[in-house]
């Protein structure tokens, strides 16, 4: 078994490649992997969410990649003491989900809560006997995430939650995880898992497959302060299910600078340029050529394209969007199917781990 005090976290370059060989891999051959994504149910999704991630988990689940989209409703637990919200955020990440083009009906995608699939949960037990307290202490995504909290007193689920997180990886069987760079070193704790449990428990036949990252092409969208990542606690992103006036009052408050001239340059001038970006997903086009036509028509100019480009873009998945709030029996209709889905997987997948461990009756 390998070394447990160290988990190798490799370089990013290597990392990239990785990714950049997988997605070929997957155009060629989208129903041999198995996707796995989600999010915390801390709130509805915003712009940031949709050009981050949203759109291309779409796109793979459009290509045929068979997809499994976890709610994770337990992790909330790790750094808020809120949880009156937790069902109804459940709701509307669906929503956001089905709103901007995800199909559940197409019987290879599933949306579930993880609190409704025990079996799936079953597996942190003996996945957490293949880790150490030291690795999971230097863990350097949980720091962040203690230090973005300020939390005071740290519970013992915000340690073991990357340990959760490769339970709802791997209990599907999750070949392709599509992630930020941020989440890698979650994803590496999955992988090591992965290797050590076949390794301890599954030498002649693995169990696990080691999923592999698909890392995110999309830069980072920064909120409308320019400053920081776009984030609903920060109170500076624009909300999928904003209205069109609310998005165009939100941008109208976006900090740009005092140069009269619009011009693309992330480096000098980030918040212009943040703004040119939002315009440039929005419309397909890119930042440059957006800057040299706003020109000289200064920071009223870029706000009032910036506005446009994303109400027109946002048009369809709002109009869905408002479809589906108005018929919320469907949309627990959608995650009561996923569970059911997700439970038989898990179950298939417990009772080869149990046989492995001789645990089988």
């Amino acid at each position: 078994m390998e070394n447990h005090d160290h988990i190798e976290y490799g370089t990013f370059e290597a990392t990239l490649e990785r990714s950049r060989q997988l997605e070929r891999d997957i155009q060629e051959n989208p129903s041999k992997h198995k996707m796995l994504t989600g999010d915390r149910p801390t709130g509805r999704l915003h712009v940031g969410h949709l050009f981050g991630s949203l759109q291309n988990r779409v796109r793979l689940h459009k290509l045929g990649v068979p997809t499994y989209i976890v709610i994770a409703d337990y992790q909330v637990l790790t750094d808020r003491d809120t949880f009156e919200n937790i069902a109804e955020n459940v709701l509307q990440l669906t929503i956001d989900y089905i709103a901007a083009g995800i199909d559940p009906h197409d019987g290879k995608t599933f949306i579930f809560p993880h609190s409704h699939v025990p079996e799936l949960n079953q597996l942190l037990l003996p996945f957490l006997t293949l880790v150490t307290n030291a690795e999971l202490d230097r863990n350097p995504t949980v720091k962040e995430e203690i230090s973005a909290a300020g939390l005071k007193r740290i519970n013992a689920g915000m340690y073991t939650y990357p340990v959760h997180q490769a339970a709802d990886i791997l209990f599907c069987k999750g070949t392709v995880v599509p992630v930020g760079k941020d989440q890698l070193p979650h994803l590496e704790l999955t992988r090591t898992i992965a290797r050590r449990f076949n390794s301890r428990f599954a030498k002649d036949k693995a169990v696990f497959p080691e999923p592999q990252p698909l890392l995110s092409e999309a830069p980072i969208i920064l909120g409308l302060d320019g400053s920081q990542k776009m984030s609903k606690s920060r109170n500076n992103a624009i909300m999928l299910s904003a209205t069109e006036d609310e998005t165009a009052k939100l941008i109208r408050k976006a900090k740009t600078d005092s140069e009269r001239v619009i011009t693309y340059d992330p480096e000098n001038r980030p918040e212009v340029a943040n703004l040119l970006m939002l315009a440039a997903l929005s419309t397909g086009r890119n930042p440059e050529e957006i800057a040299a036509e706003i020109g000289d028509g200064g920071g009223g100019q870029l706000k009032k394209m910036v506005t446009e480009a994303i109400n027109e873009h946002l048009k369809p998945l709002r109009a869905r969007r408002k479809e589906l709030e108005q018929d919320l029996d469907y949309v627990r209709s959608v995650l009561r199917a996923g569970v059911e889905a997700a439970r038989a997987e898990a179950i298939k997948t417990l009772e080869e781990v149990r046989e492995v461990m001789n645990m089988g009756l």
